[in-house]
């Protein structure tokens, strides 16, 4: 495949998740192409397994789809060099409460790689603990527990749509539910 060629790369919108850009990239035809792309910091998800074999998910209201939705604990890195691990351990014990006594990388996935960067790493929780949910003033969360075919049905359904979800649903079955 021959290389394309970035030209120029210029900041058009510098927002508090991600920053906008539109990049002038030579093709290999010789044609001048403006392309969008977004940076993102990167983020980390976890799939909690609480002692029953039960998942904690996530419902809360998404402004984008102007509804809500049932997720996996995730957030966004608090900077490019946190390392993901961490980001995922904060996130599942603000949202849900819970702390993790284990983490184990699950799979990495990568959003949507035809404009934007955002790596999310996902973890499997175990060995839980509860605690307290710690929001922002801005979120507001309710915490469910479901088995794992329940979730893929809901999957199936239609009812779970975000793909990092359906993703690490997809793996953690995968791997774990043999």
């Amino acid at each position: 495949m021959e290389k394309i060629e970035r030209l120029e790369r210029t900041l058009v919108y510098k927002g508090a998740i991600i920053d906008y850009y539109q990049d002038k990239v030579k093709i290999p035809n010789g044609n001048v192409a403006t392309w969008d792309f977004i940076a993102h910091k990167g983020a980390a998800a976890v799939i909690a397994v609480k002692d029953d074999g039960k998942l904690l998910m996530v419902r809360q209201y998404r402004n984008a789809l102007d509804r809500e939705t049932l997720e996996i604990p995730a957030g966004a890195l608090d900077s490019v060099d946190e390392p993901t691990d961490v980001a995922a351990a904060r996130e599942l014990e603000e949202e849900t409460g819970y702390r993790a006594g284990k983490l184990e990388l699950l799979i990495t996935l990568r959003t949507t790689v035809a404009f934007c960067n955002e790596k999310i790493d996902v973890y499997v929780a175990s060995d839980l603990k509860p605690g307290k949910q710690h929001l922002d003033e801005d979120e507001y969360i309710n915490v469910e527990t479901y088995d794992i075919e329940e979730l893929i049905q809901m999957v199936y359904d239609c009812k779970i749509q975000d793909s990092k979800t359906v993703s690490a649903l997809m793996a953690y079955k995968n791997k774990y539910c043999v």
